[in-house]
C-alpha cells in the first residue's frame, strides 16, 4: 500500500498519479523539503503513474545517473486498432481497418519477437534531442523527426489479460526502452496498429510501488 510519510535528505520512491508531470513532483519534494538540490531517475510521462524515483540534497542527486541505468517494470495496457501520432493516449488518432482479430496464441508469438536484445525507435514525441532540441518540441513546431533507432533491452513481458482490442502487458526492461514505442510496436508486427492507453511503472531497481510515498496534492499545505 502507498504511504503518506516525512519525506528527509535521500533516495527514495515516489508514487506518481497521472496528470502531473515528473518535473512537477520534483517542484512538491523542493516545496516540502526546503531542499534546492532535488532530482528524479527516469521520466514518467503526464500520462503515466507510479514509481519515481526522487533524490533529495546533494549526494543522493549525484547518485540518480545509477538508478537511471536499473531494471524496470511496467504494468501496460495497449490499445489496438488504433495509431496515436504520440504513441499514447494522448496525440491524434489514426484508425486501421482490421481484417482479422489475432488470437491470443498468435500475439503470445508475436511477443516473444520484442524480448531481448531489440532495435527500437523513440517516439517522435519524446525528449530525445536531435540538434540539441527535444524532439517533442519539433514535432509540436510541425518539424519534421527522424529519430534513430536504439539497441535496447526487454528481459520479459508477460500477457495479463486480453479482450479485443486491449491488451494488458507485464513488462520487464533495461534502460532506455519507451513502452510506448514498444506498444506501437507490438502493434505494428500484428498488422492492426496500436498505442499506449494506460502505464504504470511498479519498480525501478529495488524500488517498489508498494514502498512509495505519495504526495498529498489537494492539501492546501501540501504536507505528506
Amino acid at each position: 500500500m502507498i504511504e503518506q510519510k516525512k519525506i528527509t535528505a535521500g533516495i527514495f520512491a515516489v508514487y506518481k498519479p497521472k496528470g502531473p508531470t515528473s518535473h512537477d513532483i520534483v517542484d512538491e519534494v523542493r516545496h516540502i523539503t526546503g531542499e534546492s538540490r532535488v532530482g528524479h531517475a527516469g521520466t514518467l510521462d503526464p500520462l503515466a503513474s507510479g514509481v519515481l524515483v526522487i533524490g533529495v540534497g546533494r549526494e543522493a542527486t549525484r547518485k540518480l545517473q545509477k538508478i537511471v541505468g536499473k531494471e524496470k517494470e511496467y504494468i501496460a495496457k495497449i490499445r489496438f486498432g488504433v495509431e496515436s501520432v504520440t504513441d499514447d493516449e494522448e496525440g491524434e488518432k489514426t484508425e486501421f481497418a482490421v481484417t482479422e482479430i489475432p488470437k491470443r496464441k498468435h500475439i503470445n508469438q508475436v511477443l516473444k519477437k520484442f524480448v531481448g536484445a531489440i532495435t527500437q525507435v523513440p517516439p517522435a514525441y519524446s525528449a530525445v534531442k536531435i540538434g540539441g532540441r527535444a524532439a517533442y518540441k519539433r514535432a509540436r513546431a510541425g518539424q519534421k523527426t527522424e529519430l534513430k533507432p536504439r539497441d535496447v533491452f526487454v528481459k520479459k513481458i508477460v500477457v495479463m489479460r486480453y479482450a479485443w482490442p486491449f491488451l494488458e502487458i507485464r513488462a520487464v526492461t533495461g534502460p532506455g526502452v519507451y513502452i510506448r514505442a514498444l506498444a506501437r510496436d507490438i502493434g505494428r508486427a500484428l498488422e492492426v496498429g496500436g498505442y499506449l492507453a494506460e502505464l504504470e511503472r511498479v519498480r525501478v531497481g529495488e524500488f517498489r510501488m508498494q514502498n512509495a510515498t505519495a504526495l498529498d496534492f489537494s492539501a492546501k499545505t501540501r504536507i505528506l
